[in-house]
């Protein structure tokens, strides 16, 4: 067989995708992935340094991808022993699984000429990052409706649902971040949460720290432990909370970050003792007697599919699950074949109760249909 290797310059197509059981897949495909050599890899070898550097694989796999010319320098096959240099071209050609995503339709809501918005569904990455291409908001618009080039003007993160607006060139897109950066444009989400939370409106005005190692915010308030006496390290960040409805036991909230930080709204709802209800990262040991109940209904939804149910698309992936029989191609070096999915995923990943309904600009608003969670309680 022919091995057909694919670049970020090959666009994603619609036969690219495997539905099965609600479970969106990319066919694992043969792909160049390209890097130059940082200076702390100098010296290395070249098994040494994917070794040490990337150890989703075992060391005999990169003995074997050098040998085999999967794995090169400068556009050319070394041997194992081969000492890596600064800025040198490594090039590592393999059999790309990407992790899958739930099977929820990317819902475009509105089409101009200049802008898409559209509902993102939780649980899809926006835009090509780590280990996702294919799998992301732009790669399916790409694939399913042919619409790129596109940019996206403001993030939501992977496990976050609602409004994404994407501008369709990069002057539009430089535009709206103007706008953004320069505090002209407000931001609106809905969040689900543990608790009654209070009746007037709360603001949250407190520092949020990102440890980018540990994948997770905190907040500081008057220095580490409350020493004023202590620098703060995080960056300053502020969300005005407001409610919408509460039965007792959740809470609907409606967020308005100030300040866009990493995990902002998250942590900042943690902060005020009500933290979005399904929202594992951030769900404190020690909820209170009122709260505890809140945990308990969460845990039993936590196990179903309706937290990821939308009232504006019951049927997500708009294809049949007969092509979930299609075979694809097994490659003799590959780690994670014959599965479809990477080792460590399965696709079934809950969404966070977090989405975002509305952007509003100097002179436009967007909006996007609240899911079927956030229906008032």
């Amino acid at each position: 067989m022919e091995i057909v290797w694919q670049t970020p310059a090959n666009p994603p197509e619609r036969n690219d995708y495997i539905f099965r059981n609600g479970i969106r897949y990319v066919k694992p495909y043969y792909f160049e992935f390209i890097s130059h050599a940082k200076n702390r890899w100098a010296g290395k070898t070249i098994v040494d340094l994917f070794a040490d550097e990337f150890k989703g694989r075992p060391r005999d796999y990169y003995v074997s991808a050098v040998k085999s010319g999967r794995i090169q320098v400068d556009g050319r096959i070394v041997p194992a022993s081969y000492v890596v240099q600064p800025s040198q071209k490594i090039s590592h050609f393999l059999h790309r699984h990407e992790p899958p995503v739930k099977a929820l339709e990317v819902l475009v809501l509105q089409e101009e000429a200049d802008v898409l918005t559209i509902c993102k569904p939780a649980s899809v990455p926006v835009h090509p990052c780590g280990q996702y291409r294919k799998n992301t908001v732009v790669g399916i618009l790409q694939a399913e409706h042919d619409l790129a080039p596109l940019f996206p003007i403001h993030r939501l993160d992977r496990l976050v649902s609602g409004l994404l607006i994407l501008a369709r060139s990069a002057s539009k897109a430089d535009l709206f971040r103007q706008q953004i950066e320069s505090g002209m444009v407000q931001k609106q989400y809905i969040a689900k949460v543990i608790g009654v939370f209070p009746e007037a409106e709360q603001v949250v005005d407190v520092n949020v720290n990102y440890n980018a190692q540990e994948g997770r915010s905190t907040t500081e308030v008057g220095g580490v432990c409350g020493s004023g006496d202590v620098p703060l390290k995080g960056k300053t960040a502020c969300t005005k909370f407001r409610r919408i409805s509460t039965d007792g036991t959740h809470s609907i909230v409606l967020c308005q970050p100030i300040s866009g930080r990493t995990h902002q709204i998250r942590v900042h709802l943690r902060y005020t003792g009500h933290p979005i209800a399904n929202d594992m990262l951030y769900l404190s040991e020690l909820v209170t007697d009122e709260s505890a109940e809140g945990l308990r209904t969460y845990r039993d939804a936590f196990k179903s599919d309706d937290s990821l149910q939308f009232n504006f698309s019951p049927n997500c992936s708009g294809e049949s699950e007969e092509n979930s029989k299609e075979v694809f191609s097994i490659d003799p070096m590959c780690t994670n074949c014959p599965d479809l999915a990477p080792k460590g995923y399965n696709g079934d990943e809950e969404g966070l109760w977090l989405h975002c309904v509305r952007y509003t600009g100097p002179d436009w608003v967007y909006e996007c249909p609240y899911p079927d969670w956030a229906v008032p309680i």
